[in-house]
């Protein structure tokens, strides 16, 4: 983190806001403009957060983002006349290339996504909403894809993962799914397609993926 980023988040973490601002307008635009890009870097590529990927993988696919840990990622409009509005989870992954070498187990963009503690109940109502899964690829934060499909289409691999009975306060820990499980849907929608990114890191993605991602335009 930059000296001047530094300074201006110390400064909003412990001075008046009016302090803060009169902290900016003493920057130079060049400094601002650093600052800035450095703040977005750091967070887009968090480890601990996929805040921001979440935000845009929702906003790009025609959603409204909901900020709230609780509930579905975001929500649209349905096209049918007094119809609920359509929910959807969006599952972004990013690869950093900076340690990528040194890591025994090389990960790549495969489609894939995950629900955290999940459990035969939440299951069941996410089958019950009928949402749509959002699966989002970043490299070193820059977006490479996004897809859409109907949550219905993964539903089973999911309830495998899961025991048919649970002890009350038990979950399980990560039901996974990738591309393989959804690859033979034939109305996946592509909201975002960066070939020339895609095909510049093709080391970081599953090879049938990638061929699948590059065919179309």
């Amino acid at each position: 983190m930059n000296e001047d980023l530094a300074q201006i988040v110390i400064y909003y973490a412990t001075k008046p806001h009016k302090e803060l601002s009169e902290l900016l307008l003493n920057k130079s635009k060049d400094n601002l403009i650093s600052s800035l890009t450095d703040l977005l870097t750091a967070y887009i590529n968090d480890k601990n957060s996929s805040s921001l990927r979440e935000f845009i993988t929702v906003v790009i696919s025609g959603y409204q983002h909901n900020p709230k840990k609780l509930g579905y990622n975001g929500f649209k409009q349905n096209s049918t006349i007094g119809g609920k509005p359509i929910a959807c989870e969006a599952k972004p992954k990013n690869i950093q290339t900076d340690s990528y070498e040194q890591r025994k187990t090389k990960p790549k963009l495969n489609g894939e996504g995950g629900f955290n503690d999940y459990t035969i109940e939440r299951l069941k109502k996410d089958a019950k909403e009928n949402l749509n899964i959002l699966s989002s690829g970043f490299i070193d934060g820059e977006l490479q894809y996004i897809l859409e499909f109907p949550f219905s289409i993964i539903c089973q691999q999911l309830k495998k993962q899961l025991p048919e009975k649970r002890t009350v306060g038990t979950y399980t820990r990560m039901a996974s799914f990738n591309f393989s499980h959804y690859g033979n849907y034939s109305k996946i929608k592509i909201f975002y397609l960066n070939k020339q990114a895609i095909e510049k890191n093709i080391k970081y993605f599953n090879k049938n993926f990638y061929l699948f991602l590059i065919k179309h335009k």
